[in-house]
């Protein structure tokens, strides 16, 4: 298969081939946490959909953040973030990455996490239940099937606006 070939040119035997586990690391900020161990039981066994958690974001494809994030958690999560292997995904849940949630107005909260690491897809709520965790695992399976979860190109595109907005929020990267 030739490099300029795009993802949307494969044939279904090239997809079927190319489909593979997803290895999930957590960023568990705050109270997101709390609904993980319930996707790994046996109830909605998300290892079945070859969805597994992994303990490095160098082995690591999508990237779960979990809750509030503050200023010095950001910073974390950046660096995270580009320790992954392209091709790389976030899924942000609840309304804390969103907009902030209970901590809208606070001066140490970012409200919008995709101005800092592209999000592929966000789960709302306030905390998102184990059903609508696995549905967005499952849609972010055939967004990547389909070749739609692009943050990890728009990250290297759009790379200098990244870093800017990150690099307003952190006053030292040391």
């Amino acid at each position: 298969m030739s490099k300029e070939m795009s993802y949307r040119d494969w044939t279904e035997v090239e997809r079927l081939l190319s489909r593979r586990s997803l290895w999930i690391i957590h960023f568990c900020t705050g109270c997101g946490a709390m609904e993980m161990p319930a996707i790994m039981t046996s109830r909605y066994d998300m290892e079945r959909f070859g969805i597994m958690p992994m303990a490095t974001p160098r082995q690591a494809d999508i990237m779960l953040v979990t809750g509030y994030v503050a200023v010095k958690t950001l910073k974390r999560i950046v660096r995270v973030y580009e320790q992954m292997q392209d091709p790389k995904y976030v899924v942000a849940f609840g309304s804390c990455p969103i907009n902030g949630g209970l901590y809208w107005d606070s001066y140490n909260t970012i409200k919008q996490l995709d101005k800092y690491i592209p999000v592929d897809i966000y789960i709302a709520g306030c905390m998102p239940r184990p059903e609508a965790i696995m549905d967005a695992l499952l849609k972010l399976m055939d967004m990547i099937d389909r070749g739609e979860a692009d943050g990890w190109r728009r990250y290297k595109e759009q790379f200098e606006v990244y870093k800017a907005n990150q690099n307003r929020v952190f006053k030292r990267w040391d």
